[in-house]
């Protein structure tokens, strides 16, 4: 199952080394200014920062773990992007 969601931000690259500097203190992870890769424990995560936004797609084998990968990416990106009144992605459904 896949879901992938959006924020609209100027800091996506900013957020997508945050995510990925952080989550590497526990999966595996790689990434540059613009895409990143995260072994998170439901599934992969990627990341992918351009001028006008940051795109996530989570994968995971069921809904559960679909619901904790999302879990994991909204509950960083809210403290990381708090300026910006952030307060959770609009997933698409699988």
């Amino acid at each position: 199952m896949i879901s992938t969601a959006r924020l609209e931000t100027a800091n996506a690259s900013k957020y997508l080394q945050q995510l990925c500097k952080h989550f590497a203190h526990k999966v595996e992870v790689r990434f540059d200014e613009t895409e990143g890769h995260c072994a998170l424990p439901p599934g992969p995560a990627l990341l992918r920062a351009d001028a006008d936004g940051l795109t996530v797609q989570v994968e995971a084998e069921d809904a559960k773990g679909l619901i904790q990968a999302r879990f994991v990416i909204d509950s960083h990106l809210v403290t990381f992007a708090f300026r910006e009144g952030f307060t959770g992605l609009d997933w698409s459904r699988p």
